[in-house]
């Protein structure tokens, strides 16, 4: 199938819409960023984009952050809702086909190349198995890539919200704390830029210290550390976690293609994180260790993978 001359895509998370142009060459184009909070609906950003690149589109990808189950889809962590439907006829579409991020994220995985990504650990990858994608970011987002006869083929899910498991005293009392305040601990409520202050504020109650309002960003930030130990201890409980999950999540697909993260606060901490207990903790699994040591990790550095993905889905019929 032929792409059109211009054809839409997008990525929207709980904090930001990123949209970008494909044109006949298959590649994203024109990428430009919107803060949520500066417009009332899906649509109205749409608008805005769409007139400063003066684009009329036939058809769009969009990426979002949430389940995509039906017309009707509602984000997670932000108040938008819209019907798909909507706003096809809105902007006077063709087609319109509207997925989870992280599907989009793991449809990014076949097209990226050597820099787009770089391994923690060993292992490697085996042909045609599962791969698994996990992505901490306003969230947490899961998803998996299957080989299919007709290509891959993404699985979304809703991993992001399963149980979380400590696997330490200490992470036994952090959870502790944290089911005084939800009623349900999900991995999301920890692995997560919310999660990752949820962390903090936890670690600074175990050590009867006053927790300052520091944000995700200013967390997992080397020049804090300095300033606050439990900035740095966050950070890397944080890793430790998502290593334990990732090797959950491995475990679950059997994904020996290997397992990639990605979302928005691994790539900016590669060099800790590579040190820290991600890896160790991904494999100690008891009796699996070894089958888990074979299976490669990755972190996904290349920026907004999920254009990359909507655009590979923009080719397909």
């Amino acid at each position: 199938m032929s792409l059109p001359e211009v054809g839409l895509i997008g990525d929207i998370g709980a904090t930001n819409a990123r949209f970008a142009l494909v044109r006949a060459d298959g590649h994203p184009t024109a990428i430009r960023s919107y803060a949520l909070s500066d417009y009332t609906s899906l649509p109205d950003a749409i608008d805005k984009y769409l007139s400063e690149e003066s684009a009329r589109p036939e058809q769009a990808v969009l990426a979002v952050a949430s389940p995509a189950l039906d017309d009707q889809v509602i984000f997670t962590n932000h108040a938008w809702t819209f019907s798909i439907e909507a706003v096809r006829q809105h902007l006077g579409l063709k087609r319109l086909r509207v997925i989870n991020d992280f599907a989009a994220n793991a449809l990014a995985i076949p097209h990226l190349g050597v820099s787009d990504r770089i391994q923690i650990g060993a292992g490697s990858p085996v042909g045609d198995a599962p791969i698994g994608l996990i992505g901490p970011g306003s969230g947490l987002g899961v998803s998996t890539l299957i080989s299919t006869p007709g290509g891959a083929l993404p699985i979304p899910s809703e991993g992001g919200h399963v149980t979380m498991a400590p696997a330490s005293a200490q992470e036994s009392a952090v959870l502790d704390l944290m089911r005084k305040r939800y009623d349900h601990v999900s991995a999301e409520r920890l692995l997560s830029g919310p999660g990752l202050v949820n962390l903090y504020s936890a670690l600074c109650k175990l050590s009867d210290e006053r927790a300052a309002p520091f944000t995700p960003v200013q967390i997992t930030s080397p020049h804090i550390w300095d300033e606050d130990q439990r900035t740095r201890q966050a950070t890397a409980m944080f890793c430790a976690m998502l290593g334990t999950v990732a090797g959950n999540l491995a475990l679950t697909l059997g994904a020996r293609g290997g397992v990639y993260v990605a979302g928005g606060i691994v790539p900016g901490l590669v060099t800790f994180f590579a040190q820290s207990e991600f890896r160790s903790r991904f494999e100690a699994k008891g009796r699996f260790q070894d089958y888990l040591a074979k299976i490669p990790t990755y972190v996904v550095v290349r920026p907004l993978p999920a254009l990359l993905g909507a655009a590979a889905l923009l080719k397909q019929p």
